[in-house]
């Protein structure tokens, strides 16, 4: 195996497949990256059996540089030779396998020579039998990943509620993760071609990928399998496991009245916890509370901490209607929540002081949730 590639374009895909491969398998392969080289082409894979991630550069492709000498396959311990690659000396690199598993890289002056392993032992990619294939933009994805992937549990306690609840049914796809204290739902338009699935991904398996396509411009192609999922998009395939087990159901616990609401500006009350939450952090037990007082016109947010003192703040609102109430909650599980909207005005309903109480956009009510179960203090 030889062949020789523009550094830079090396380094970008190769950090893409890393995203994939973790020191703390218990398959001692997968702590390596695998490399395929044939004719017109170096594939690179990475896995941690959850996630695995391939990658191509092409001959075709003019901006690697690639030039191809003799085709070949080896699996490479990935953090070190992803370390050597950056920093090598010269745009170029060289990467040579000539007898047993043993790779020559190259560049400028620098030569290293590392021990690799026999790609045949590399697990095979998952096998997607789905004939369907779903489209979905990039920036719609990654925003229903970071509206909900928040609620994710991070217990294993329960492993189902690790993932993201993913239902596509009649042109829309609608998200859920909650992790029985919080909650996040996304509903958005999505062509699904007359195709119906209700599957679960894990959060880490959603974070990778949500950040994967940061810069992505065309649309990811969906695939679902049995206990796979995978999505195409530019020279990638990425494909994560499924959780198993049944989602539960969510939608009786998103309340459908509300006693008391207030309208106000997601990044100016963002500011206002975080301030609040400075001494909340101080406590014991983080928290933070809100009263409002319709009749008098009044919304405080105040935290204290028996060792270093308390905080009170009249919070700027648009609209508030209903009954008097104080409500104690998890600053950081509202500060999550209230990032989710941006620079936008939400409206904030509640029932009681100890029923959950629900997060919407003014602007489009229906379609995103955010839920947060209070705290009782007393």
């Amino acid at each position: 195996m030889k062949f020789t590639i523009n550094r830079t374009a090396f380094i970008n895909q190769l950090n893409n497949v890393l995203r994939a491969i973790s020191s703390k398998t218990t398959i001692p392969i997968l702590t390596g990256v695998k490399i395929v080289v044939d004719d017109q082409q170096v594939i690179l894979t990475g896995s941690n059996a959850d996630i695995t991630i391939q990658t191509t550069l092409k001959v075709a492709d003019g901006d690697a540089g690639l030039t191809i000498e003799e085709p070949g396959a080896i699996v490479l311990p990935a953090r070190f030779f992803s370390e050597i690659v950056k920093k090598l000396p010269d745009q170029e690199v060289t990467i040579e396998v000539r007898d047993g598993y043993q790779a020559q890289i190259s560049s400028g002056n620098a030569e290293f020579k590392i021990n690799g392993q026999d790609a045949n032992n590399y697990p095979h990619l998952p096998e997607i039998e789905s004939a369907a294939t779903i489209s979905i933009s990039p920036d719609l994805l990654r925003d229903v990943i970071e509206q909900t992937r928040i609620a994710v549990s991070k217990q294993e306690s329960r492993p189902i509620l690790t993932g993201i609840h993913f239902q596509l049914a009649d042109d829309q796809l609608t998200a859920v993760a909650t992790d029985s204290h919080r909650l996040a739902q996304r509903k958005v338009a999505v062509p699904t071609n007359d195709h119906s699935y209700d599957v679960v991904i894990p959060g880490n398996s959603m974070t990778e990928l949500a950040r994967m396509i940061a810069d992505v411009k065309d649309d990811i192609q969906v695939q679902i399998a049995e206990n796979q999922v995978l999505f195409q998009f530019g020279n990638a395939l990425f494909y994560s496991r499924l959780l198993e087990g049944m989602y539960p159901e969510t939608s009786r616990l998103i309340p459908d009245t509300a006693d008391t609401t207030i309208e106000l500006d997601a990044g100016k009350f963002l500011n206002a916890i975080d301030r609040a939450s400075l001494l909340s952090h101080q406590g014991h037990n983080n928290v933070v509370k809100l009263t409002l007082d319709p009749d008098n016109g009044s919304a405080k947010i105040s935290g204290d901490s028996a060792d270093v003192g308390n905080v009170e703040e009249d919070v700027a609102f648009e609209k508030l209607t209903g009954a008097q109430l104080e409500i104690s909650f998890n600053p950081d599980y509202m500060s999550d929540a209230l990032k989710s909207f941006g620079q936008t005005t939400i409206l904030i309903s509640f029932t009681s002081p100890l029923r959950p109480f629900t997060l919407v956009p003014t602007e489009d009510q229906e379609n995103f949730i955010q839920l947060i179960t209070p705290v009782r203090t007393y």
